[in-house]
Formats: C-alpha cells, sequence, structure tokens
C-alpha cells in the first residue's frame, strides 16, 4: 500500500483520463469491455486482459482516495 501511497493523486488522474479512458473515439475500451462482461461475450483471454489494463488506472484511484479519507490528509 505504501506504493500507491507514494503516487501523487495528480498522476492518478492524469492515468485515469488518458489510459483508463483510451481511446475515446469511437468509444473507450473499458466501456466496450464492460458491456461485453454484462453481456457474457468478455470470454476471449486478450479481451479479458484488456478490461484490467484499462480497469487499472480506476482501481489505483479509487483506493488512493479511499485511503486519502481514511488518513484524513489531502494531498
Amino acid at each position: 500500500m505504501q506504493l500507491i501511497d507514494n503516487i501523487p493523486l495528480s498522476i492518478l488522474i492524469i492515468l485515469t483520463i488518458l489510459l483508463g479512458l483510451a481511446p475515446f473515439v469511437p468509444e473507450p475500451h473499458i466501456v466496450e469491455k464492460l458491456r461485453m462482461l454484462s453481456q457474457g461475450t468478455l470470454r476471449k483471454p486478450i479481451d479479458i486482459f484488456d478490461l484490467f489494463y484499462h480497469a487499472a488506472p480506476f482501481i489505483l484511484l479509487i483506493i488512493k482516495l479511499i485511503r486519502l479519507k481514511s488518513a484524513g490528509s489531502p494531498q
């Protein structure tokens, strides 16, 4: 967890916007992969990897925000 604590919040926000929502047109991969997951068509290993790859910045940002809130110190 110390690794996540050492990552600046601004870097995580930028990563979430750029990597988490890439490509922006026609729709972000994360949206496409979540739709595939909800429809039960997320079966190929590359699609599963792609979901985790694009979801990672969101997950790290959420963990960072929870840890900041529990610590009570904004960065």
